[in-house]
């Protein structure tokens, strides 16, 4: 499904969060959004879902325009949102059931979908007593198990520790393989925006703007970024964040100060 945001403008009430925003994202495209905490984001995310309405502009989907949230156009946020008093299966499955698939059959597709994202053994266990990178593994499955063609993802893995973080990156890049959705992610992490995305989008502080697109599709990625060294100075140059200061803070927290 290919997404237009055509001069999207956002304000509540006196607040401008978006300034201009004008992107299509064209079917299968994984495109990463950048940015200072509070530039409108996420709300971009949410007006793609159809949970927000610009205030000015036009958000399509394959060319019809969006009216609200619909099943084809799936958001994911941070937190796991799993229910507590379901069991993993349960939870996957009922993303099928609220589309009138056969209880049966949904927990058929669930226990599959958990085997994809290696749960296999943890069907019938509570959130509560998986871990979290565990949680958010069975959210992936309910996000992709009813196949939605746009995927609208919050800082999936923004709670996580680094080396989850780094092996769910890799079964969400193996599901977008096989699924081919349209994905639009939103994450402080530059390094996860390099290694997933086709193209990231730099945004500048409140009222949002992009202050440069940079494009990846053709590169193919491991999480040995170095060949990405100059393009990771730049965007973090665009945060105003200078590499060697970003270095130097990730050595100290390594070394527990």
């Amino acid at each position: 499904m290919k997404l237009s945001f055509n001069n999207i403008e956002k304000r509540f009430a006196d607040l401008h969060v978006i300034k201009t925003f004008s992107r299509e994202v064209e079917e299968g495209e994984l495109i990463a959004l950048v940015g200072p905490s509070g530039c409108g984001k996420s709300t971009l995310l949410h007006i793609a879902a159809g949970l927000e309405k610009p205030s000015a502009g036009s958000m399509l989907a394959d060319g019809n325009p969006v009216q609200g949230p619909n099943p084809e156009r799936m958001l994911m946020f941070q937190e796991n949102a799993l229910y507590p008093w379901m069991t993993l299966a349960q939870n996957v499955a009922m993303a099928l059931e609220l589309q009138k698939v056969e209880k049966k059959q949904a927990r058929k597709q669930a226990f599959e979908w958990l085997d994809k994202v290696n749960l296999k053994g943890f069907e019938d266990y509570y959130p509560h007593q998986v871990s979290g990178g565990m949680r958010q593994r069975a959210a992936l499955a309910r996000a992709f198990i009813s196949h939605p063609k746009v995927l609208l993802l919050d800082e999936p893995f923004g709670a996580l520790d680094a080396l989850t973080r780094m092996t769910l990156q890799d079964a969400l890049r193996d599901l977008i393989r096989e699924a081919r959705p349209t994905v639009l992610l939103v994450t402080h992490d530059v390094d996860e925006a390099l290694f997933l995305a086709d193209r990231i989008l730099v945004f500048s502080k409140r009222p949002a703007t992009v202050l440069q697109e940079f494009n990846l599709a053709h590169y193919e990625k491991t999480h040995d970024l170095s060949e990405f060294a100059p393009v990771r100075r730049q965007i973090l140059g665009l945060l105003g964040i200078h590499a060697e200061h970003e270095e130097n803070t990730a050595l100290l927290e390594g070394a527990g100060i």
